[in-house]
């Protein structure tokens, strides 16, 4: 959606996306808990591990566990938040260099004009497949909860 001008990109926000990474980290451990009761808590405790290290790597596992939501979170706010800055910034530019007027500014602002339209193409291309790994790293998370190791 904010790829369409004059439209508003809710995902270049830390706000939004922390909101939806936390609901699915939300979801996900409580469809784990409503599954397997307090079993649950055995993904945290790696299978095979030595029992003198069984504290360290619980608290490691947690640690990762609940960095998830807010790395799924920054992956997302930053792709979108880098790629329409750098939309902006050489839009301005463009908009700068035709404001010279003259035949060398409308020389000069074709060349970052020409990059706009370009970068917009691969925008729209790093928007889905922003779109493609939120998803997929969902659906692993959620498989991680019901499958425990």
């Amino acid at each position: 959606m904010g790829m369409i001008p004059y439209s508003f990109t809710v995902t270049s926000h830390i706000a939004i996306t922390l909101t939806l990474s936390l609901s699915i980290w939300i979801g996900v451990t409580l469809i784990g808990l409503k599954t397997h009761g307090t079993h649950f808590f055995h993904l945290f405790v790696p299978s095979g591990a030595p029992a003198a290290l069984l504290p360290m790597l619980v608290i490691i596992e947690v640690l990762s566990y609940a960095i998830r939501a807010v790395s799924l979170a920054v992956r997302l706010f930053a792709n979108m938040m880098s790629g329409h800055t750098l939309l902006k910034i050489m839009a301005g530019f463009s908009f700068q260099l035709f404001a010279l007027g003259g035949f060398l500014g409308i020389i000069g602002a074709s060349l970052p004009l020409i990059l706009v339209f370009l970068i917009t193409g691969l925008e729209i291309g790093i928007a889905m497949l922003q779109a493609y790994v939120f998803t997929i790293l969902s659906i692993m998370y959620l498989n991680d909860s019901l499958n425990l190791h």
